[in-house]
């Protein structure tokens, strides 16, 4: 069945031995009935249509309106692909604007990951973890991402933001760091309701903070409402695993269990990629320089 799309205006009132020109396109040729068929695809570009009385304001006549032929459907349906495609470009720069992330990791992606000898497996679980999001989701479940400084946790973890916020899912990536200096003079629970209200809430750096009580208490109310509200979090930090487990400090422990209860640790070893990137620049400038 061939589709209809109908014209602004009911075209050749006069009646049906009325056909306009104006669909007439370079091939175009009138076949049977005098109506114009695609010099393309064959299709019909115009049919014969019977207007009934009440909406002719007399007697009932026999119209020809344009139909869409299998080229212009096709143009259509690009158009509309292309309309969407930017609509859903729109909404997820709009969605990483409200993500709250570092521009240096908004280009972070997996298909740019720097593969080492010792982080394929960290690749491998991030990735997993963001094809399966919404299994993670519906099981709270967070990761922890932790090991030596500039080994790549937070780009690790900015992947993993990316790829769902190119899925249009929620996400905030922010610092404990940056909490801190936003959160004063706010009303903490508004604030903590804007964190939360993503599906995602992936917070770097922890243990780079102030070790103020006011500091330890907000981290923890963060730590806690994520958790209350049965929504995952992946956190990054620098401190061992076992710092965290067997930490006796009652202040910071409470803190760490709660983590621990709802994300998977990934330990993310490896040389730091600044002394990767000081130590190849240095080669090419010995190169250059001593010959």
């Amino acid at each position: 069945m061939e589709a209809q799309r109908p014209a602004d205006v009911i075209r050749g009132m006069a009646g049906a031995a009325e056909f306009p020109d104006s669909v007439m396109e370079e091939g175009d040729y009138r076949g049977e009935g005098g109506l114009i068929y695609c010099g393309k695809c064959g299709m019909r570009k115009q049919k014969i249509i019977l207007v009934p009385e009440i909406l002719a304001g007399g007697p009932g006549k026999t119209v020809v309106v344009p139909v869409a032929c299998r080229c212009q459907e096709e143009v259509w349906k690009k158009r509309k692909e292309r309309q969407e495609f930017e609509e859903k470009m729109l909404q997820i720069r709009r969605m990483k604007d409200a993500s709250l992330m570092d521009s240096k990791y908004r280009d972070a992606t997996f298909e740019a990951y720097q593969i080492t000898g010792t982080n394929q497996k960290v690749k491998k679980v991030a990735e997993n973890y963001a094809e399966k999001f919404a299994e993670m989701y519906e099981q709270n479940q967070g990761l922890l991402f932790y090991g030596p400084v500039g080994a790549g946790k937070s780009y690790t973890a900015a992947c993993i933001a990316n790829r769902l916020l190119e899925r249009q899912t929620p996400v905030i990536m922010t610092s404990f760091v940056k909490i801190m200096r936003n959160i004063a003079g706010r009303d903490e629970g508004e604030y903590l309701e804007m964190l939360n209200s993503a599906k995602l809430l992936i917070l770097d750096d922890l243990g780079a903070e102030r070790t103020t009580e006011y500091a330890i208490e907000k981290v923890y109310n963060i730590v806690d409402s994520r958790s209350r509200a049965s929504k995952p979090m992946i956190l990054t930090t620098n401190l061992e695993l076992s710092e965290m487990m067997d930490c006796q400090d009652i202040r910071y422990k409470r803190i760490y269990d709660r983590i621990l209860e709802t994300c998977y640790p990934v330990y993310v070893e490896g040389k730091s990629f600044r002394w990767i990137a000081a130590e190849e620049r240095f080669d090419r400038m010995q190169k250059i320089l001593e010959g």
